[in-house]
């Protein structure tokens, strides 16, 4: 038996997200968007972040841009250009956690998730900053993340994976990835691995000195 939890990233995308929200709610699972907040300033883009949180799931703050690592960025207004504006577009959609995915520049676990003022806007607004140890970049490689993904679940006991309601062509093989891992036994659940939550409400509950970059930040950006 492996446990997964499944998120997707990058959304809300109007010709992709609607069926992956029916793939879900036909097998009854419960998982987390990690929305965009640029794309929340869009109206129909918004409703199906809502239509995601009414259906219970939760939404999940990706970033503003989810153009630069944050780690990445000299400018020192980066945590309230990019965290900051997206919370407040989730508004009231948002878990009591804050749930927080940094942006990685193509999965990467490494110092370019954050910063020391990020991690500073994360502690003070409550946050809670959630990492992933399963990335099969279905962005990548959308007609054979599958077989990869199944791999991934069976190396470890719980898996948090990273896949994307992207209109790559990837989500059309959804189905038959939650097919198999039934099959293979795969227990899904909702909530995350606490190895991938270094910080859990506000508060630095594990090691992240090897997600923080030590930038120097400029007055300008």
């Amino acid at each position: 038996m492996f446990d997964l939890t499944l998120s997707f990233d990058n959304g809300p995308e109007p010709g992709v997200t609607p069926r992956v929200l029916d793939i879900l709610a036909e097998r009854d699972l419960k998982t987390t968007f990690f929305v965009i907040g640029e794309k929340l300033t869009e109206p129909a883009r918004w409703t199906l972040a809502q239509r995601a949180h009414d259906e219970g799931h939760w939404i999940g703050n990706h970033t503003f841009t989810h153009s630069v690592p944050l780690g990445e960025q000299r400018d020192p207004e980066a945590a309230e250009k990019e965290i900051g504006r997206t919370q407040a577009l989730i508004g009231d959609l948002a878990h009591p956690a804050r749930w927080f995915r940094p942006f990685g520049g193509g999965g990467n676990l490494d110092h370019r998730l954050l910063k020391p003022s990020v991690v500073d806007h994360l502690v003070i607004h409550g946050h809670s900053c959630v990492l992933w140890n399963a990335i099969p970049r279905d962005w990548d490689d959308p007609d054979g993340w599958v077989d990869r993904a199944l791999d991934q679940c069976r190396a470890q006991a719980w898996s948090l994976m990273v896949l994307h309601d992207l209109p790559t062509g990837a989500m059309v093989h959804l189905e038959e990835f939650l097919d198999r891992a039934g099959a293979a036994g795969v227990r899904f659940r909702q909530d995350f691995p606490p190895d991938c939550l270094p910080i859990r409400d506000g508060k630095i509950v594990r090691p992240i000195d090897s997600f923080v970059s030590s930038i120097e930040e400029s007055t300008t950006s």
